[in-house]
């Protein structure tokens, strides 16, 4: 079962955790895995895929995934794509819909499906992992990255203003928010957001 996962399930006690920084690359290691207490490891996305599964598979308590990617979407009333609230800071967008943020969000689809499609006998349960609005000036780090959505698994009540909940993604009532996953037949629900600034 793939679900959602909930706010008051962000800590180290409420089973396994991967934190996935996800990338789609035909060559290049472009995604970063770190499961549990690990070092984060560099993959290429196929091997990324795999070793997830292989550890849903593996896993004697549930799975939480953390991906670096959107994993709910909003939609206007009329229809058309729009960013969710913690998509701009100031003059700066990381819009779901365009650029870097679909990019990985196509990735993030062909994840779940894969393990939709393996029908795991293990809990899984989803986060979405937003870190952005970095310093232009630095070259990105994965690593970091997914370091930095650990730290509030570790600590969710440091860190407690970087828990987004569903309800807090919309920017108008009027907002239709639903499962980026609900376009591959897969409604996940909507997970809460754990953003970080890098």
């Amino acid at each position: 079962m793939i679900r959602a996962g909930k706010t008051n399930e962000i800590s180290t006690e409420s089973g396994e955790w991967l934190i996935l920084d996800i990338g789609f690359a035909n060559k290049t290691k472009s995604c970063c895995l770190l499961i549990n207490e690990r070092d984060p490891e560099e993959l290429q996305f196929s091997e990324a895929v795999r070793c997830i599964r292989k550890h849903i598979d593996d896993a004697n308590k549930p799975v939480n995934l953390i991906v670096e990617a959107p994993l709910s979407v909003a939609f206007d009333a009329k229809g058309n794509p729009k960013g969710r609230s913690v998509e701009k800071q100031g003059s700066k967008t990381r819009y779901w819909y365009v650029g870097p943020g679909c990019t990985v969000m196509v990735a993030t689809i062909y994840l779940v499906k894969a393990l939709y499609d393996s029908n795991p006998s293990n809990e899984v349960r989803l986060f979405e992992g937003f870190v952005s609005f970095k310093n232009t000036n630095e070259k990105s780090n994965h690593s970091r990255d997914v370091q930095l959505l650990r730290e509030v698994i570790e600590m969710p009540n440091k860190f407690r203003s970087s828990i987004i909940d569903p309800d807090a993604l919309k920017t108008s009532d009027s907002d239709v928010l639903q499962s980026a996953f609900w376009v591959a037949g897969i409604d996940t629900g909507i997970p809460p957001l754990i953003q970080r600034n890098g």
